[in-house]
């Protein structure tokens, strides 16, 4: 049974590495806001998508004290190849085997890919990627059926905002996480 996280929790810590080797520790982002981001996979097009819109909101969401950590469930071989290309300035974190997945509550689902696979707006949302240069790329292994999620942490380590995505396109909008970067 997965326990789905709730806005005013403690956000769970985890200390980990980037694709660098760099550690990543939750407890180390104190006084600042974060903005932890679960992705299916390194070579998800759309993922790919999101990480290359999170680069250019970087420099102003640093300013105003927020940082981003990436989390994806891919090895870090994949992830050099696929996500790392877009040389992000924040952690992005392989988690191939979904520990930190399984401490968010991150659920697979493949009612809800069908569902995605069936939304007329998908269509829309994958000539975005493509016209940004992020194809439909398979990547072995990865876990298709993964649902990304977002978490908005505030500098004392509280969940603000939680969000398990519906579908592999629902994310926190941006106004909401500029809001909050911002605040």
């Amino acid at each position: 049974m997965v326990h789905l996280l709730q806005p005013g929790m403690i956000a769970p810590t985890f200390t980990t590495t980037d694709i660098h080797g760099n550690p990543v520790a939750l407890e180390s982002y104190r006084g600042r806001k974060v903005l932890l981001s679960f992705f299916r996979f390194s070579a998800c097009a759309l993922c790919n998508l999101r990480v290359h819109r999170f680069i250019d909101r970087n420099p102003q969401w640093q300013d105003q004290g927020m940082d981003v950590i990436a989390v994806f469930e891919s090895p870090i071989a994949n992830m050099r190849t696929f996500v790392g290309a877009q040389d992000a300035p924040f952690p992005l974190v392989a988690d191939p085997t979904a520990v930190l997945y399984d401490l968010y509550g991150i659920e697979t689902s493949e009612e809800k890919v069908q569902a995605t696979l069936a939304d007329a707006r998908t269509k829309e949302f994958i000539a975005e990627a493509a016209n940004a240069g992020f194809e439909l790329t398979p990547e072995k292994d990865c876990n298709f059926h993964r649902i990304p999620a977002e978490f908005l942490i505030d500098g004392n380590g509280i969940l603000q905002t939680v969000h398990y995505s519906q579908l592999l396109t629902d994310h926190l909008q941006f106004a909401a996480i500029d809001a909050f970067a911002a605040g």
